[in-house]
């Protein structure tokens, strides 16, 4: 029976499952199909469309060594990829196909209508810890609070552990191509040629080299990480002038690191962290089932990946969608120094530190009262780290209409924000260098300093008074419920 492993968002070779079973069965040839009409429909990041075809790019290196040739077919959509797809295996006589579980509407739409035709496709799970479906309550249905979601989680891996899958070490096919001695030179040359091919896409992109190879993530940075910043993370992930954060969430999205093999170091080397919550390594773990809880919503609710409020009864709220607002918060033009100085992160280097989308998503769907629907594919179409579940989760969560969503009287207020997290404002002055002269007792929200001293900077007027905006929204949230 030939064989073929169809990679989406697994780019590695650890924890692959699939690509495990399609060793084991003899595949010689892996195929990856890009889509970019529907890769613009789904608002991909050009960083992360870049990020892709470089771990594409090492992915067909290290496949090589395997003897598994990665081919790149383009279609459009999801549909001509799956027609692509068959068309491929009819032409090459394979009656099987392995590939890892995707999470999103659109996706499992293909892969149903997939499994319903005459091509065998076997589907695994790779990206998840505990496999979609198992967290469950007591009556069988998903949580709808986090911190029970939590509590279940930590039991299932303490019983059930981590299914994590070692990387294939010697391939059955490259054994078998060696073997073939009569292979003629031209033949071996041209195999040669194919692996030096680089993968492109008719897709925008935009340089992602300052994120390097998950080769040198998983060899330096990782441990590194681990061994040194892990048990300072509670303290410093909401500084972010500082990089307290591991930097794993792009290569988490693409599928080019395993969220299992990452908390399977950290279980490993600290096992007492499944039984302590108070341990200093717990708040980075918890980071990781906050992943997972997202990405079990999305498999309960999969209208979630259709821009529905996960609380039904904020669906249609009457947001104000003022366009200049919006533009203005896109161009980091608020009058709000943290908020502006986040935006122009994301611009400049397609990631925001976590706090700041807190921070950024609650100004835009608090103080302005624009649609989350809005910020969500903004930060879509810029994150390197865009991940549906994630993105809409956070977003979800910030415009209080998600699951376990902070309540809508919560509203953060950017100057405290900016206080607190950014207090001597380095990282403001990173970002916004014409505020650099300013004494760091006014630099969070300058004005009022600016207007008896014009000749220190010129900074956009605030759009919206604090005080103001916060009655506003407690009003417009309050309505929402009626």
């Amino acid at each position: 029976m030939s064989t073929l492993l169809w990679l989406r968002r697994d780019l590695r070779v650890h924890d692959n499952p699939a690509l495990n079973k399609a060793i084991e069965s003899g595949a010689t040839t892996a195929l990856y199909i890009s889509a970019p009409t529907q890769w613009q429909d789904h608002h991909l990041a050009p960083i992360q469309a870049d990020f892709i075809k470089r771990h594409l790019n090492l992915l067909k290196q290290q496949l090589a060594s395997f003897g598994i040739a990665l081919i790149h077919l383009a279609a459009s959509n999801y549909k001509t990829q799956s027609q692509v797809l068959r068309l491929y295996c009819e032409q090459h006589h394979i009656t099987q196909v392995f590939a890892n579980r995707e999470s999103e509407i659109n996706e499992i739409k293909r892969d149903n209508a997939l499994q319903d035709t005459e091509l065998n496709l076997t589907l695994f799970e790779s990206d998840i810890i505990a496999p979609r479906g198992t967290i469950l309550n007591k009556q069988g249905q998903m949580f709808k609070v986090f911190t029970p979601f939590k509590k279940a989680w930590l039991s299932y891996v303490q019983t059930k552990g981590i299914d994590f899958v070692s990387a294939p070490t010697q391939s059955n096919n490259l054994a078998h191509l060696h073997s073939v001695s009569h292979a003629s030179t031209s033949t071996k040359q041209s195999t040669l040629q194919k692996t030096r091919q680089t993968f492109e896409f008719d897709y925008p992109q935009q340089d992602s080299s300052a994120w390097p190879l998950s080769d040198h993530m998983m060899t330096q940075v990782l441990p590194h990480f681990l061994q040194h910043k892990v048990q300072h993370y509670g303290d410093t992930r909401d500084i972010p002038a500082i990089k307290g954060t591991s930097g794993l969430s792009p290569y988490f999205t693409i599928g080019a690191i395993s969220p299992r093999f990452v908390a399977t170091q950290l279980i490993q080397a600290q096992p007492e962290i499944l039984l302590d919550p108070d341990h200093a390594q717990f708040p980075w773990l918890n980071e990781l089932i906050w992943r997972d809880f997202y990405k079990h919503l999305l498999f309960h609710f999969p209208t979630l990946s259709q821009g529905q409020c996960f609380q039904r009864h904020y669906q249609h709220l009457p947001w104000l969608n003022s366009m200049d607002h919006f533009n203005a918060w896109c161009q980091a033009k608020t009058g709000y120094p943290l908020v502006d100085a986040a935006m122009r992160q994301l611009l400049k280097t397609g990631w925001m530190h976590n706090r700041l989308r807190m921070i950024v998503a609650s100004f835009l769907t608090k103080h302005l009262l624009i649609d989350w629907r809005w910020g969500e594919q903004f930060f879509m179409s810029h994150l390197i780290d865009g991940d549906l579940s994630a993105n809409n989760g956070g977003w979800q969560w910030a415009a209080s209409t998600g699951c376990d969503a902070q309540p809508y009287f919560r509203i953060f207020n950017p100057i405290t924000q900016s206080q607190k997290f950014d207090p001597n404002g380095a990282f403001i002055r990173r970002y916004l260098p014409e505020l650099d002269a300013l004494p760091n007792e006014v630099i969070h929200f300058p004005h009022e300093y600016l207007a008896q001293h014009p000749n220190l900077a010129n900074y956009w007027p605030p759009l919206v008074d604090h005080k103001q905006a916060r009655l506003r929204a407690l009003d417009f949230f309050k309505r929402g419920q009626q």
